[in-house]
């Protein structure tokens, strides 16, 4: 129907700007919709259903989230100590399980240095025990690991071997008296048993203490005190007049023997040369750390 006062061009352009208007009106609510449908982080995928439903309707439990180690190891979750292992001139920083045993840390120091296990002498405030865990010895942040050995190269190239050359001794002194009857040991051993010697344990073996190994006699009855600087893989032995510091790869073997009628004691000997006249006599060492003195100074690796 015509509109009184309107033209007939002029009614066609009123409808189709209504019509363009109401296009316009209707675009913001439906983009608007869209939006609010979008789940938060969902990534902007705009045919994604709400968030908490699935495609079918159905309530979405989002899965529990794991916990996060900020330290991004391999041992999540358990408590790590920091090492300083020191071997040959090089320190590596490692990151290690307070919980493993000192066997498990001989395979990390493998895995760092080629040192095989067997092979290693490693040292915290003496022999490092390999059944025990690094919470049971104390080791803390920090902490300085001495690793002592050889390559298998190394070992093949010196000539003759300590265990070759220990088996040597042994017979030697099988076909011997005992050493405490022998004379050059009696002028010694005669004197008695000092009276500041340290306490001795028999049947116990312990790892050497923390001080000298104090109160003992030399070959020529004057006191004797032994240092074990691990550090510096070297033993000191120091006497009233002067103190000898011996690197412990320069010590060829080390022999003992209980004193008959004081075997909670042993008289010692280091072997820093060839023959028997190099050998330096220590006497009244208490039982508890022969053994310990002996895989200090030359090291388990020398039986394989």
């Amino acid at each position: 129907a015509a509109f009184p006062g309107v033209p007939c061009g002029g009614l066609y352009t009123i409808i189709m700007a209504a019509a363009a208007a109401a296009a316009d009106g209707a675009e913001e609510p439906g983009m608007e919709a869209e939006a609010q449908e979008l789940p938060l982080g969902c990534g902007g995928t705009g045919g994604s259903p709400a968030a908490g439903r699935s495609p079918d309707g159905e309530e979405r439990r989002e899965p529990p989230q794991a916990s996060v180690s900020n330290g991004g190891d391999e041992d999540g979750g358990r408590e790590l100590v920091e090492l300083k292992v020191i071997w040959n001139k090089n320190k590596y920083d490692v990151k290690f399980c307070l919980d493993s045993t000192g066997a498990e840390l001989k395979q990390k120091i493998h895995s760092l240095t080629g040192l095989p296990p067997a092979m290693q002498k490693v040292m915290f405030k003496g022999l490092l025990p390999e059944e025990k865990t690094l919470r049971e010895i104390k080791v803390t942040n920090g902490a300085k690991i001495m690793v002592v050995g050889s390559t298998i190269n190394d070992v093949l190239a010196v000539n003759t071997p300590k265990d070759a050359a220990q088996q040597d001794v042994k017979a030697e002194e099988n076909k011997k008296e005992p050493l405490c009857r022998q004379k050059q040991h009696r002028k010694v051993l005669d004197k008695g048993k000092p009276d500041d010697v340290m306490p001795s344990v028999k049947g116990v073996q312990e790892r050497l203490p923390t001080v000298p190994l104090s109160g003992m006699y030399n070959k020529s009855g004057g006191k004797v005190r032994l240092t074990f600087k691990l550090e510096q893989d070297q033993l000191w032995i120091g006497t009233k007049e002067r103190t000898e510091k011996l690197p412990m790869g320069s010590i060829k073997n080390v022999v003992s023997e209980p004193i008959e009628g004081h075997e909670d004691y042993h008289m010692m000997a280091f072997q820093l040369g060839p023959t028997e006249a190099s050998y330096y006599w220590v006497y009244w060492v208490p039982t508890q750390y022969v053994d310990a003195i002996k895989d200090t100074v030359l090291g388990k690796w020398q039986y394989f």
